[in-house]
């Protein structure tokens, strides 16, 4: 870096100009060049239209994902270029690396992981379900026998699967859900529960309410596997196997904005709980450690 800045120095001496803010530019070009995103000093980024998470507004990725990926590239130095499509597509995307990343409640699982690289947890999302009002349901056990729904390709569909006597409905957004569930065509939603919460003060006249499911324990969990996802789960930004370097870069990012408070101003901003959304659960370092990460690593938390 001081062999690079002597050089500008030098250049801008001999063309008797300022550097100004050319300066600025080459810093954020020279913390962008050790990473192996698809195009140098570029950020790609899938999202889906999943307000308050994720949006793209006037060529900007809003919402409480979009705000931690655009602060992360900002610290990287590299220009966000968002690219809008449905939550198949954003894992897709990344898995034949069309492009660097993808935002917005996309749950870590080993499966997945096999695919592509996870970066740190960014937040949890504790186990949310959208009932019609007046309906309550707390334990899996409440569950079964009902009308279930989610969206395809979420964690979920395993776990609604699981539950005996449900029936699965898979639904290509969460507009679907939510339609259904105001209809009284679904019994329970499971989405992200900023999203329930969101469509409840949006849309009252669906009478759609926020309930937490109690998380199975360990004995259940034992039983039938995909429960596991019934549990909080750790969020994580999507990245192929083949940028390992901006993974890193990512991870060390988010981890500072936890240690910086920065990561806890923005879950209060969209209405998170950051005792809910910023500590991790029991048994959440050991899903990883050995999978995609060393042995003494732990999530990060308040």
């Amino acid at each position: 870096m001081r062999k690079y800045a002597a050089t500008a120095l030098a250049a801008c001496l001999l063309l008797a100009a300022g550097c100004g803010g050319g300066d600025d530019k080459s810093a954020t070009n020279s913390k962008a060049a050790g990473l192996d995103t698809i195009e140098p000093g570029k950020l790609k980024v899938a999202v889906e239209s999943y307000m308050p998470y994720t949006a793209v507004h006037g060529g900007k990725i809003v919402g409480l994902d979009g705000e931690i990926i655009t602060r992360v590239a900002d610290k990287l130095g590299l220009e966000v270029q968002p690219e809008l499509t449905d939550f198949n597509g954003m894992l897709g995307g990344v898995q034949s690396r069309r492009v660097d990343v993808t935002v917005g409640g996309v749950a870590w699982s080993a499966e997945r992981e096999k695919a592509g690289l996870f970066t740190d947890p960014p937040y949890y999302s504790p186990p949310a379900m959208g009932v019609h009002s007046g309906k309550q349901y707390s334990t899996v056990d409440d569950l079964q026998g009902l009308r279930l729904g989610t969206v395809t390709g979420y964690v979920w569909v395993k776990s609604i699967k699981a539950v005996p006597g449900a029936k699965l409905g898979a639904y290509p957004n969460a507009n679907g859900v939510f339609d259904d569930l105001g209809s009284g065509r679904l019994d329970v939603g499971f989405l992200d529960p900023l999203l329930i919460i969101a469509q409840q003060k949006a849309r009252p006249d669906q009478k759609i309410q926020t309930e937490y499911l109690t998380p199975p324990d360990d004995a259940q969990v034992k039983q039938h596997p995909d429960y596991e996802f019934f549990r909080p789960y750790m969020t994580s930004f999507y990245i192929p196997k083949q940028e390992p370097k901006l993974e890193k870069a990512i991870s060390k990012a988010i981890d500072a904005m936890y240690a910086s408070g920065e990561m806890k101003q923005l879950i209060e901003k969209y209405g998170g709980d950051p005792e809910q959304f910023l500590k991790p659960s029991p048994g959440m370092a050991k899903q990883r450690r050995g999978v995609d990460r060393p042995a003494g690593w732990n999530p990060p938390s308040l």
